[in-house]
C-alpha cells in the first residue's frame, strides 16, 4: 500500500546516502515513475529528497539533513506498527516485513522490551479460515492497477447471476468485513461503483492510463445508501437457544431480547427475538437461510413467505419425486 512505501522509501534513505530510482522501483515492484511521484509526495510532507545526476548519482536527502528519531513518540511508533502488523495478516507483502523491521529499529535497545509488549497487546487478524485462493492474485493485480493508474477489465457477476463485461478506472481497495472490494469509476455507466472481488473473473490490466480526480474517502462513500429508511426493511428474527452464540455474534449480546415460547405438548422454551434494518434483495434471504432451522421469520409477512418458499424447494431438490 502506499503509506508502507513512502515509509519505507523515508527509512531507506536515512540509511543510505544514496540509492538509485531504479533499485527502489525494483525493492517495492513499482515502476519508475510511480516512485518518483512517491519522492514528489515525500517532498511536500516537508522531508527534503534531491536527485543527483551524473553516473555516481541518484536519490538522496539533502546532505546534512537528519530525521529526528523523536519525530515519533513510542505510542505513535506502536500505533503504526500494529496498523502494519494488522493490515498484513490478509494484504501482505515482502515490503511490510522489511518495513516491520526498520520500525522495530528504530526503538533504542533499552526500550525494545517494552515496545514489543505494546505491539502485541492488540492484535486484529482481517484474515479469513483456510486459504484465500485466488483473491491474493487479484489483489496484487489491482494494487499495481491503483498505484499506476491504469485501466482494469473483467467479467463481473452480480448477486442475480447476471454477467456482464466491465472496464473501470480502480480507485480503492476497499476491506469491510472480511471481504475485499475494488471502488472504481465504471466507464460503462459512467458512475462510482463497488465491486466485490469475488464476484471478478478474467481480470486482466490494461496498458492505457487514467488521470485520477480527487475523491473524498472521508465520506466514506460505499456506505451511502446501502442501508436508508427507503432501501431498507424491519426484520424481526427469533433465534433457537441453541443458536444463541451466532445471533450474539452478528447482533450484539444487547440487542437480544429473551422471551418463553409455549408450544402445545412441550415444555416452555427460552428463545431471543432481535429487530434489524436491512435492504431486502437474494442476500437477505440467503442470509437468514444460512441458520437453517435456527431461525424463525416473525415479521415482516411477506419475508416469511418467501424463506418458506426458498426453504420448500431446497427440500424438492432432495426429495424430487415427493
Amino acid at each position: 500500500m502506499k503509506l508502507d512505501r513512502l515509509l519505507g522509501i523515508v527509512i531507506l534513505l536515512i540509511n543510505r546516502r544514496m540509492i538509485q530510482a531504479k533499485e527502489l522501483a525494483d525493492h517495492f515492484e513499482v515502476s519508475i515513475r510511480t516512485i518518483y511521484r512517491d519522492i514528489e509526495v515525500i517532498n511536500q510532507a516537508g522531508i527534503p529528497v534531491v536527485s543527483y545526476p551524473g553516473a555516481g548519482g541518484g536519490i538522496g536527502l539533502t546532505e546534512g539533513y537528519r530525521l529526528d528519531r523523536h519525530v515519533l513518540t513510542n505510542n505513535e511508533l506502536v500505533a503504526i506498527v500494529t496498523a502494519l502488523q494488522s493490515v498484513s495478516t490478509t494484504y501482505d507483502t515482502p515490503n511490510h516485513k522489511l518495513l516491520l523491521e526498520k520500525m522495530h529499529s528504530i526503538v533504542p535497545a533499552a526500550e525494545t522490551e517494552q515496545f514489543q509488549f505494546q505491539t502485541q497487546q492488540f492484535i486484529v487478524d482481517l484474515s479469513p479460515w483456510g486459504r484465500k485462493g485466488h483473491l491474493e492474485e487479484k489483489l496484487a493485480k489491482l494494487r499495481v492497477a491503483v498505484e499506476e493508474t491504469r485501466e482494469v477489465s473483467f467479467v463481473y457477476c452480480s448477486a442475480q447471476g447476471e454477467e456482464t463485461e466491465r472496464r473501470v478506472e480502480p480507485y480503492t481497495l476497499v476491506l469491510k468485513k472480511q471481504t475485499w472490494y475494488l471502488y472504481a469509476l465504471c466507464l460503462d455507466r459512467q458512475q462510482f461503483r463497488l465491486f466485490k472481488l469475488f464476484r471478478m473473473k478474467e481480470l486482466a490490466l490494461q496498458e492505457h492510463r487514467f488521470t485520477r480526480h480527487p475523491i473524498s474517502i472521508d465520506q466514506i462513500p460505499w456506505n451511502q445508501g446501502w442501508v436508508t429508511p427507503e432501501t431498507s426493511t424491519r426484520v424481526v428474527l427469533r433465534f433457537h437457544r441453541r443458536a444463541k452464540h451466532l445471533a450474539e455474534e452478528w447482533f450484539d449480546v444487547e440487542a437480544l431480547v429473551a422471551e418463553t415460547v409455549h408450544e402445545a405438548g412441550k415444555e416452555p422454551e427460552e428463545r431471543y427475538v432481535v429487530s434489524v434494518d436491512y435492504p431486502e434483495d437474494r442476500w437477505l434471504y440467503g442470509f437468514i437461510l444460512s441458520f437453517g432451522q435456527d431461525v424463525e421469520v416473525l415479521e415482516p409477512e411477506h419475508i416469511r413467505g418467501k424463506i418458506k418458499e426458498i426453504a420448500m424447494n431446497i427440500g424438492n431438490i432432495y426429495n424430487p419425486h415427493s
